[in-house]
């Protein structure tokens, strides 16, 4: 049987060596960690990286992303840490996501200190306006014909319920489905919303199948809802730089750590 975790951690490795980086933190972020995956998922890997110090005092730019592989098994991707640290600071809730993701392959201490200290980025507003965002463009986009397919109803959902976390306890939502599940919804949408995992687990993501119209109904209700609420929400990102810098400092330039080995 194919050991995927092993090889992802192989990869990473592969990565460090050809492109003289650190891997500093490496997780699952598609539908594996959201604990919806079906029997066809592929592996989405995304992870944070830092280069030697010397490559941040080049006047010769580098790419701040890494693209690795793509194929029908492992899409893997990673973010240089500056690049990472920046998006914690508008409050991206894609960083977050990686962050609280709980499949991780790689982790470094290095990584904890990172993270205590990009907690106080966190944004309810930066964080609503991304989740309303993407289950707006998932409504629009695969939603409308008389059948779907099952994967886009979680990629509206899942969202929604983000935004709904976000609302009721003013932190980070959990990154996990059944998690987001807990929250108080109607017992028909509950119910529903079971009825379609367990139809989804068992067949090819491309396969269409007929609207649920209790989740369509809830799907078009919560757009329109958190589209209001995400344009008045006033903004709350932390405009600060200097614990950013402090932290990219420390880990680009003190004892060693940016050091490429």
């Amino acid at each position: 049987m194919r050991d995927v975790a092993r090889e992802i951690r192989e990869k990473l490795a592969e990565i460090e060596k050809k492109e003289r980086v650190r891997v500093l933190y490496a997780v699952e972020s598609g539908s594996r960690a959201w604990g919806v995956e079906s029997p066809d998922s592929d592996y989405d890997v995304r992870f944070v990286y830092v280069r030697e110090k010397e490559a941040y005092l080049s006047l010769q730019e580098k790419r701040d992303v890494i693209e690795w592989q793509l194929d029908e098994v492992l899409d893997i991707n990673g973010w240089d840490l500056r690049k990472a640290l920046v998006q914690f600071h508008k409050g991206n809730a894609v960083i977050f996501e990686w962050a609280n993701s709980p499949v991780v392959y790689k982790t470094t201490k290095e990584w904890e200190e990172i993270y205590e200290c990009c907690g106080q980025y966190f944004s309810e507003k930066a964080a609503l306006y991304h989740y309303y965002g993407t289950a707006n463009s998932t409504y629009r986009q695969y939603l409308q014909g008389s059948e779907v397919r099952y994967k886009k109803y979680i990629y509206a959902l899942r969202p929604l319920l983000a935004c709904r976390y976000v609302e009721h306890n003013h932190a980070v939502p959990p990154v996990r489905f059944e998690e987001l599940l807990k929250q108080e919804l109607p017992g028909e949408l509950t119910d529903k919303i079971g009825e379609m995992l367990a139809k989804k687990a068992e067949s090819d993501e491309r396969d269409m199948n007929p609207r649920i119209p209790v989740i369509q109904r809830f799907i078009e209700d919560e757009i329109a809802r958190y589209g209001q609420i995400s344009k008045e929400m006033a903004d709350d990102r932390n405009p600060g730089w200097e614990a950013l810098d402090g932290i990219f400092l420390r880990m680009v330039g003190v004892d060693g750590i940016g050091d490429i080995k």
